[in-house]
């Protein structure tokens, strides 16, 4: 053998005994010898006290995964037992975490382009107490900011493919958003498809999203109310590869509300990502907020069932849309697709809702218009004194400013009662900063139509709030569909109201109101039985009164009233019958919710009128009473002494007279003789 073949040789066998030894002194090294060094680099690292309580080793393998030649390298898989990690000195309990083992493959070739390749990390029983107190500090974050400036950029890169664990429990104690929560984790014993949950065809959009494999439960308060709850979750988190969905399944109770929750993690890297089938019930809308941070208005009981997409790290906030849901509030029906934006400087909602059929009392609630009873179901604070009669309950303004709102709704019928179907409802709400507008609010009435533009401002204290109303074409046929005079009349009824107060409830707003209102119907009909339809006792006993038992054909009914601070005044109240004149003065204060009026007759022509007195309307808007009005007979016509200050208000009135129509408005005589100053005596039915 030649000099250099030998000195080769040598070289070379050199290096594998070298290799081997280097083999050997690694398959046969106790890593627990490096546990100390190990557990002090670490918490330094981490600023918190870390240690590798149990055994330390690595067993050499080869991956079967790999191909080629590849297949021959053996990789290292590490093995701890028995690891806890502490909490930062500010806290009183010392411990945060804890595994009982913790396992993971290192792919051994990408080390030499200094990356950091582990497929899989296994945790065995994991514990954690997770803490962050009023101040917001919290034991889930790590301070590195200040390492981080002063080291230099590190060439290496971490990539971690999937997390698998198994049984584990969580406690959560965060003072912040008043919660406190316990959560265990336990295998089910044998994994639950992905279908057998959500249903074959969700199955099929997310056909990678793997079985469930372990069960949750959950108990504590979140925001201070009770929650309890169980689910399903997948039992591997794969951070490496985006198209494996996590599957998860939830059915919560918080305080009245539940929430049911089935379908996937979709960026379970970022933990950035839902695509979920959500249900939500309650005892009302307004309950969410405490949960949601979503302004919603107060409802009847609800129940709905769509489909939550939400993005989580978007640029502009996170972004959460719930789309073609279904559902109920109330007896009513409710469908459409929402949207949320955690934007700056406030989220938004904005969207589309339809009801198909919607009933009025499922209104109410908007208003503090529902009974004490439906009140306390629904969680209301506030309960409606007895004999008052406008709602109390007052707006919860101090939530208007935490989100902005663009929504719409329609409602193809309104169902008041079985004799008077609204035609429809439509509305634009929109919240900015504060400041509730509905604009329009759009109803179709009998026939015809009532718009109302609302404006709300919630940035003052108290509210201030302003509504303009029309009311146009309102047939009285349709609107009193069970009375027969009613059935063949052409009349109508207009209107018009400007009404603007202060105050945080429908009680306080009408109490501070100024404007005016103004209404108009021609071609009727009034009897004792219409206001028994109508539910108007006292109007009932006037009606009486003045006609008996028949039925008097109405020629026109005209009013127009003047606000003031909550102090409704006629300015005209005119009634034109067939057989006499009826004028109506007096007030109706909306702050102590009493009427004080005085009901005037007057006859026509040579007819008999068997009333020789005024009649009074007085007492409280819950339960007036009515009677015949002690003066002496010279008082007769009182209601005449005056006609010079309804001028003003007859010539307004004159723009409610509805033009056209084949039939002559019977309004318009009326109003003509009184804008020109003249008794309308003479004015003749028909």
């Amino acid at each position: 053998m030649t000099r250099p073949a030998r000195i080769l040789t040598w070289t070379f066998a050199s290096l594998l005994l070298v290799v081997t030894l280097l083999v050997i002194v690694i398959a046969t090294f106790d890593w627990n010898r490096v546990k100390p060094t190990l557990n002090a680099k670490v918490s330094e690292a981490l600023q918190r006290p870390f240690a590798i309580n149990g055994n330390l080793a690595v067993v050499w393998q080869r991956e079967p995964q790999q191909g080629g030649w590849r297949a021959w390298i053996p990789w290292p898989r590490f093995i701890a037992e028995d690891l806890t990690l502490g909490n930062p000195d500010w806290l009183k309990e010392p411990q945060m975490a804890a595994l009982k083992r913790v396992e993971f493959r290192l792919a051994p070739l990408p080390l030499l382009f200094q990356q950091i390749v582990i497929p899989r990390i296994d945790l065995n029983q994991p514990t954690a107490t997770l803490t962050r107190l009023a101040d917001g500090r919290a034991n889930w974050t790590f301070d590195f900011a200040a390492k981080d400036k002063q080291a230099e950029p590190s060439g290496w890169a971490l990539d971690i493919g999937a997390i698998g664990f198994d049984k584990g429990q969580v406690s959560l104690d965060d003072q912040t958003l008043k919660t406190s929560l316990d959560i265990v984790i336990d295998p089910l014993g044998k994994p639950i498809p992905f279908a057998d949950i959500v249903g074959k065809a969700a199955a099929q959009k997310s056909a990678t999203a793997q079985a469930y494999a372990f069960g949750l439960k959950v108990k504590g308060r979140y925001k201070g109310q009770p929650l309890s709850g169980s689910g399903k979750i997948g039992g591997l988190l794969a951070l490496q590869d985006a198209s494996l969905p996590f599957p998860l399944q939830a059915d919560m109770q918080i305080a009245d509300t539940r929430i049911a929750l089935a379908g996937t993690l979709t960026d379970p890297r970022n933990l950035g990502a839902l695509d979920l089938r959500l249900r939500l019930s309650g005892a009302s809308l307004g309950n969410l907020y405490p949960l949601t941070g979503v302004t919603l208005p107060d409802s009847p009981a609800y129940s709905t069932d769509g489909h939550l997409v939400a993005k989580l790290h978007e640029p502009g906030g996170a972004l959460f849309r719930y789309e073609g849901f279904n559902g109920k509030i109330g007896d009513s029906d409710i469908h459409g697709d929402l949207t949320f934006v955690s934007s700056q400087p406030r989220p938004k909602l904005s969207g589309n809702l339809v009801s198909n059929q919607l009933l009025f009392k499922d209104l109410a609630p908007l208003i503090g218009a529902d009974s004490n009873a439906e009140q306390k179901a629904r969680g209301g604070a506030s309960k409606q004194p007895a004999g008052k009669v406008l709602p109390v309950e007052e707006f919860r303004t101090e939530r208007w400013r935490s989100m902005d709102a663009d929504v719409t709704f329609s409602g193809k019928r309104i169902v008041h009662n079985q004799d008077l179907p609204f035609n429809d409802l439509s509305s634009h709400f929109v919240l900015d900063d504060g400041v509730l507008r509905l604009a329009p609010l759009h109803f179709g009435v009998a026939g015809g139509t009532l718009d109302a533009q609302i404006r709300l401002d919630g940035r003052t204290a108290p509210l201030q709030g302003r509504a303009q109303l029309s009311a146009r074409g309102f047939k009285l046929k349709q609107l009193f569909p069970t009375f027969e005079p009613m059935k063949t009349s052409f009349g109508q009824l207009n209107g018009d109201a400007d009404l603007s107060g202060r105050g945080n409830s429908v009680a306080a707003l009408l109490a501070t109101a100024n404007g005016d209102l103004k209404m108009l119907i021609n071609d009727g009909a009034i009897s004792r039985g219409l206001m028994e339809i109508a539910g108007l006792n006292v109007g009932n006993y006037v009606v009486g009164q003045l006609f008996g038992d028949k039925e008097v054909k109405i020629n026109c009914a005209a009013a127009d009233f003047g606000i003031k601070e909550g102090l409704a005044t006629t300015r005209l109240f005119v009634f034109d019958t067939e057989n006499a004149i009826i004028y109506i003065n007096g007030t109706a204060n909306f702050a102590s919710e009493q009427l004080d009026l005085k009901v005037n007759p007057e006859s026509k022509g040579l007819r008999l009128f068997s009333l020789r007195s005024p009649l009074y309307v007085r007492g409280p808007f819950a339960k007036p009473s009515a009677g015949v009005q002690a003066v002496p007979l010279a008082l007769r016509g009182a209601g005449m002494v005056a006609l010079g200050v309804v001028v003003g208000p007859a010539a307004g009135l004159l723009a409610l007279v509805a033009p056209g129509g084949d039939v002559p408005n019977q309004c318009t005589p009326l109003l003509e003789q009184m804008k020109a100053g003249k008794a309308p005596r003479t004015v003749k039915a028909g």
